[in-house]
């Protein structure tokens, strides 16, 4: 079976400093796939690049068979960034009706979803508030939401639950677990978040740029003989 998305022999600089060295790993479909690591270690800076916003200095990125870069692809994913970008002169749902308006979706469509994303992320009741009155985790919320707008095949999610409270944090996790599961959607989750980890199916360690470890959250702890993700993460950055 192809990959969801395979990451051949990635690596990328931004002047002098190297950002990521040598990556590579390839996703299945239907799966949420974790990539684990502190704040610099190249995380988003991969994630931007299966988007497409960043180009690989060498090596290459296929998405659902196409090579990255790929304008047409993009309907077919989903993005939340790590920084929200939002237009904070309009409410939440000129937002989510704005992002709708991007994707191949007749009116009804653009409808069901705005509500479906809008009560997901618990925004229903706020949805006609400017964006500027939103709190830092009601845009958070929000641009989870626009990235669920058209339905993707791919989720990519850069730090989704930063500044979300407990109880949502594990109400949007169940709604990713049955994507995953009902409708075989492959879905990435950058996250430093132990315990979130724990919920992919796989995951990649990185480090300064390298990729320390990966494997299921089980096949880990085993080969490092550890108890946690935790200790995994210090275990695989030792070797």
């Amino acid at each position: 079976m192809n990959p969801s998305i395979s990451i051949q022999n990635v690596s990328k600089s931004f002047g002098k400093k190297t950002i990521l060295k040598d990556i590579h790993f390839d996703i299945q479909e239907g799966n949420i796939y974790g990539f684990i690591g502190p704040s610099g270690a190249g995380k988003t800076t991969l994630v931007k690049m299966i988007v497409g916003m960043e180009v690989p200095d060498q090596g290459a990125i296929y998405l659902l068979g196409e090579k990255m870069p790929n304008l047409p692809i993009l309907q077919e994913i989903g993005y939340m960034a790590q920084s929200d970008a939002l237009y904070n002169q309009l409410t939440g749902k000129e937002n989510l009706t704005f992002f709708a308006s991007l994707y191949k979706l007749n009116k009804g469509e653009r409808l069901r979803r705005i509500e479906y994303a809008a009560e997901l992320v618990n925004l229903t009741s706020d949805l006609n508030k400017k964006v500027s009155a939103y709190s830092g985790g009601m845009k958070r919320r929000l641009s989870l939401a626009i990235a669920l707008i058209q339905n993707p095949k791919v989720l990519i999610l850069d730090e989704p639950t930063v500044g979300i409270d407990p109880e949502l944090r594990e109400s949007i996790w169940n709604e990713l677990l049955r994507l995953k599961n009902e409708d075989g959607k492959t879905i990435i989750v950058t996250t430093h978040v132990m315990d979130e980890a724990e919920k992919c199916d796989y995951i990649s360690m990185i480090r300064e740029g390298s990729l320390i470890a990966t494997g299921t959250p089980e096949q880990l702890k085993k080969q490092y003989a550890a108890d946690n993700l935790n200790d995994v993460f210090l275990a695989a950055g030792r070797m």
